[in-house]
């Protein structure tokens, strides 16, 4: 009897002697496996991937069937910004619905970061509860994850396999992973800034060069836009500028600032700041965060003073990258921008100069030396007129005279073109005439009294061109004429537009349809419309030609 309660005894004995030694080689196997990860984390300069591994591994080592990340959103207190999670399957986490917040026992270590070892979640007085369809949790380990002296997020271990609960050993390989992970955490980190650094300024100084090209306006401005979204892994970008687009206003006094160009990745315009502080933002020029915003100066030439604004949406991939972000970079890039923005119109406009002077020479030329030497040939040919005998020859002498004369008008309708740019009234209305003679088949001669160029208001010039460009299309189709002389008079308190041709007169069905318009717009402006024949006829029995005259105040 003896001898066999020494054989039981001997063989609990043995059984507890292999229990530890297979528990040493376990310890052992599981500290090399946490050797082998440590040198893996080191390697690996993805964050996303990182952070996946990390969860991975602590739930190996420490035997849990679910493992999880939360990373702290730092500048919400409680909130996680990322949950990453091990053991649940995507169609699981997507049953579940929304991830963990930082509520119950992910807050309790969150308010005090140090490790948490429990039997049975439920019996903790922090215990929040779960979710429907969330799979049934008991035994816990937490741990956080540290950044010197700063905690990044903690780690959350449930349901040791094999049952019971999570024993000192595992919360101590779990505390020196958490520390080995905080290490790896920061060289990502670190590295992902260095990245971010790298593109920013590649960014800055190939917009330099894209801003120097053949782009400018509101396109240049978009090339600004788009390059900043793509760089910034912003949800959306935004530039802010003076009196352009819709106004939006947030209160009396407060000059509105409106959307310019915007480059969006899902996210709703208009851009979620108030026009105040992006004005402050302006004219402060310090960059400003606003929420889920970065609000950057940008003050190019033309654009007056105004905001780069970069747009994380909550929630997204890149809430990281945005509150890692150093406001210097984006900055930089914005001052850049408008720097290369404001040289290269200074550019354009020294390029535009040197035409316009090349204009003023070439129109010099055509009126001080082209224009005298024809008129003195037309003196010579007129006075050679008189002494002329044959009649046929004295006419083609005064036919030689009167071409001359109308050479001389158009070099100098030439001479008013090369002098007018794209927004002069009067080179528009030289262009237009010059346009009509397609369709008359000869060049109307055309007229300027008094300072056209400064009189007319740009609000005028498109009623003036409409009512222009009516008139000579009515001659054309309906008069018949060989001769059209257009005047446009600036002088007194009136702008007067005259076409006179030497046709057949107006139609009766044209004054219901085609100057009908006419007469509105001078209606509109506090002016008339006269139409009339130009002259009688021979006995005064029939018109001839017709005499437009469209008048209206100047403002």
């Amino acid at each position: 009897m003896t001898g066999a309660i020494e054989q039981e005894n001997f063989e609990e004995l043995l059984r507890e002697v292999l229990r530890r030694v297979h528990g040493v080689l376990d310890e052992q196997a599981r500290w090399e496996l946490l050797l082998e990860a440590v040198v893996t984390m080191a390697a690996d300069l993805s964050l996303d991937g990182l952070l996946e591994h990390i969860v991975g591994i602590a739930g190996q080592l420490a035997g849990a069937r679910y493992a999880a990340l939360g990373v702290l959103d730092t500048g919400s207190g409680r909130r996680l910004r990322t949950f990453v999670h091990h053991g649940i399957d995507a169609e699981g986490a997507a049953t579940i619905g929304e991830l963990p917040s930082g509520h119950g026992l992910l807050g309790l270590i969150i308010d005090r970061p140090e490790p948490l070892r429990l039997h049975d979640i439920a019996e903790h007085a922090a215990s929040y509860g779960f979710p429907a369809d969330h799979p049934p949790m008991h035994s816990f380990l937490g741990v956080p994850v540290r950044i010197r002296d700063r905690v990044f997020g903690n780690l959350y271990l449930t349901e040791k396999q094999g049952g019971g609960e999570f024993t000192a050993e595992d919360e101590r390989i779990v505390v020196a992973l958490a520390a080995a992970a905080g290490v790896a955490v920061e060289n990502a980190q670190l590295y992902e800034e260095a990245r971010r650094r790298e593109l920013w300024l590649s960014a800055t100084a190939e917009i330099t060069g894209l801003l120097s090209g053949p782009v400018h306006g509101t396109e240049a401005l978009q090339v600004v836009v788009d390059r900043a979204l793509e760089v910034s892994g912003a949800s959306a970008v935004w530039l802010l500028t003076d009196g352009v687009g819709a106004e939006r206003r947030t209160g009396p006094g407060v000059e509105p600032m409106s959307v310019r160009v915007a480059a969006e990745t899902g996210a709703a315009s208009p851009a979620p700041v108030s026009s105040e502080v992006a004005e402050q933002v302006a004219s402060g020029g310090v960059p400003r965060r606003v929420e889920n915003s970065l609000l950057v100066p940008f003050a190019a030439a033309g654009a007056g003073a105004g905001v780069l604004v970069l747009h994380w949406a909550q929630g997204g991939q890149n809430g990281q990258a945005a509150e890692d972000l150093d406001p210097a970079l984006p900055a930089s890039f914005a001052e850049q921008a408008a720097l290369a923005l404001r040289v290269a119109s200074s550019h354009r406009d020294r390029e535009q100069l040197a035409v316009f002077e090349d204009r003023d020479r070439i129109g010099r030329d055509l009126h001080d030396v082209i224009i005298q030497r024809l008129f003195a040939i037309g003196l010579s040919l007129q006075g050679s007129s008189r002494l002329a005998d044959d009649p046929v020859l004295r006419e083609r002498l005064e036919g030689a005279v009167d071409e001359l004369d109308s050479t001389i008008k158009n070099i100098r309708s030439t001479i008013f073109e090369l002098g007018g740019s794209s927004d002069d009234v009067q080179a528009e209305v030289t262009r237009l005439v010059r346009r009509a003679a397609e369709t008359l088949g000869f060049r109307p001669s055309l007229a300027f009294e008094g300072p056209v160029r400064t009189r007319i208001g740009a609000d005028v010039v498109p009623d003036l061109l409409a009512v222009l460009t009516e008139a000579l299309s009515n001659v054309a189709r309906h008069s018949g004429a060989a001769r059209v002389s257009v005047l446009l008079s600036a002088r007194d308190a009136d702008l007067v537009l005259e076409v006179v041709d030497d046709g057949c007169g107006v139609p009766s069905h044209v004054d219901e349809s085609g100057l009908h318009n006419m007469r509105e717009r001078a209606r509109a402006r506090g002016g008339t419309l006269h139409v009339e024949p130009a002259a009688g006829g021979g006995d005064g029995s029939a018109p001839a030609g017709t005499r437009l005259r469209w008048q209206v105040p100047l403002g």
